[in-house]
């Protein structure tokens, strides 16, 4: 199996018809997943190094590619007692996400759900200091993402964090074992592979990276075969998301 350049392959989540019903367990899967192996951990620790470094009394944070809505209940519970406000934003295009997201946090008053896309124009309106993008980067072409990171960077004011996949064999294998035990539908284990065979090398994300100007980029490789991306908005004076 040649793990040279990305697949094209689309995963079977990504489909608008799949029932809502398997949609909740798929995620609930990945959910798990993101538990088990600490991707969860690996976007919060980024986002607090970001705070400390930009102090401020309040953060809006905006998840692209929200899906089903955890990652920002994460966000939301890590910081439930601490001195510092946080307005959380959710973005994704999928309906059936938005609406079980909506369903999932309806008691975080701090927390909205928006069923968009990043690059229509209305999105030019969202404002964030800090950007998440979790295992939602790999979904997109390669001929798509300096698209979308050129959005990213225009509505981010303090920093961007991308979590995703390393695009490996050693990967690829332990996770097949991985989720003998760890995954319970089809879905999500067939998706778990097209996911790793369309994700990245480090070489790949700092290719991404070279045409991202005032900005500064941290890639580190995390266990378990994830890619934590920090980026750092530079000497930004416009209003959020403004060109």
């Amino acid at each position: 199996m040649n793990f040279k350049g990305r697949s094209n392959a689309r995963e079977l989540m990504d489909d608008p018809h799949l029932d809502t019903l398997l949609l909740r367990e798929v995620y609930a899967d990945i959910n798990r997943v993101n538990t088990v192996l600490q991707g969860f951990s690996l976007s919060l620790g980024a986002i607090e190094k970001i705070i400390e470094e930009n102090p401020q009394t309040s953060y809006t944070i905006m998840d692209m590619g929200c899906g089903d809505g955890t990652m920002l209940g994460k966000v939301a519970a890590f910081y439930k007692n601490k001195p510092v406000h946080l307005e959380l934003i959710g973005v994704d295009l999928n309906s059936k996400s938005i609406a079980m997201a909506k369903e999932n946090f309806k008691a975080y008053s701090n927390i909205r759900f928006l069923e968009l896309d990043i690059l229509a124009p209305e999105a030019r309106e969202l404002q964030c200091d800090i950007l998440l993008c979790t295992l939602t980067m790999h979904h997109f072409d390669s001929k798509e993402i300096p698209i979308f990171l050129d959005r990213f960077v225009k509505l981010s004011r303090l920093g961007i964090v991308i979590n995703d996949l390393q695009r490996s064999k050693v990967s690829y294998y332990l996770f097949r074992l991985f989720s003998l035990i760890f995954i319970k539908t089809k879905i999500a284990k067939h998706d778990g592979l097209v996911s790793i065979k369309s994700a990245f090398t480090k070489l790949d994300l700092v290719n991404f990276s070279i045409n991202l100007p005032n900005v500064e980029h941290d890639i580190c490789w995390r266990w378990a075969f994830r890619y934590l991306w920090i980026m750092r908005i530079k000497g930004k004076q416009l209003p959020y998301g403004r060109e």
